[in-house]
């Protein structure tokens, strides 16, 4: 199979990452309907709605303005204005999302935590929407710096790159595993999202190394600096992992 992988149908060129974005949507709010049947709790309906609803425009607003502060320009024409638009990634969306449900959280009064039910959704829809960013290869800004180590591979611009989507995968592999056995521990309430969350940024913090960004603020990417910003977030807990793997 050649990467960038482009099928033709009936003449016309299909855009996988678009079609499996789009599944990686739909799939991870069902797996959350269906996780959320299975939850009982008592926070109000209209509560959920509330904090789904400040989730979505938070993860929204946050996918798009880091995703800009990533690589700034200045569009200059219609094209360039499009694609600023609809730059987008996922680090700024999880961090926007979380800010979001704790600001809609905080207006509605809720003090029960919600996180929980999104961390296995949340995971499916990366992985799903990885797979397409592997299979568009250098079409999307999820490939790697040239490397001569074994695992390199030819993304189609004939160079061989790390495949950090590829890495990602195997990554949320083995996390979703770690976080279901994590899960039967009967943990505090939110404890499992800040699992992930401080898995999954320390990961994208180490791996940022590995892409050839351009644009750096003390030697660190903007992906990278919000990972630190998500860690500093969740210190508490991760001083409390320390303590007990002592």
């Amino acid at each position: 199979m050649k990467i960038p992988f482009e099928p033709e149908i009936f003449g016309i060129n299909i855009n996988i990452h678009l079609i499996l974005e789009y599944l990686a949507f739909f799939l991870a709010f069902r797996y959350y309907v269906y996780l959320q049947k299975q939850n009982l709790d008592t926070i109000p309906k209209i509560n959920k709605l509330s904090i789904i609803l400040g989730a979505m425009i938070g993860a929204f607003l946050g996918s798009r303005i880091f995703a800009i502060l990533e690589n700034p320009f200045m569009p200059t024409n219609f094209s360039s204005l499009i694609n600023f638009l609809n730059s987008k990634t996922i680090m700024g969306g999880l961090f926007g999302g979380l800010l979001g449900v704790e600001i809609s959280k905080k207006i509605i009064k809720e003090k029960q935590s919600t996180g929980d039910l999104f961390v296995f959704p949340i995971i499916l829809g990366i992985f799903i929407g990885r797979i397409g960013c592997f299979l568009s290869g250098t079409n999307e800004f999820t490939y790697g710096k040239e490397t001569s180590f074994f695992l390199g591979m030819n993304l189609g611009d004939g160079i061989h790159r790390h495949p950090i989507a590829l890495y990602e995968l195997i990554f949320l592999f083995f996390l979703f595993i770690f976080l279901q056995k994590q899960k039967t521990k009967k943990l505090k309430a939110g404890l499992l999202f800040q699992y992930f969350m401080i898995a999954y940024f320390t990961f994208r913090l180490c791996i940022e190394f590995l892409k050839p960004n351009v644009f750096f603020i003390c030697g660190l990417s903007t992906i990278q600096l919000l990972c630190l910003l998500c860690l500093l977030y969740y210190h508490k807990t991760i001083l409390i992992l320390f303590k007990n793997a002592r």
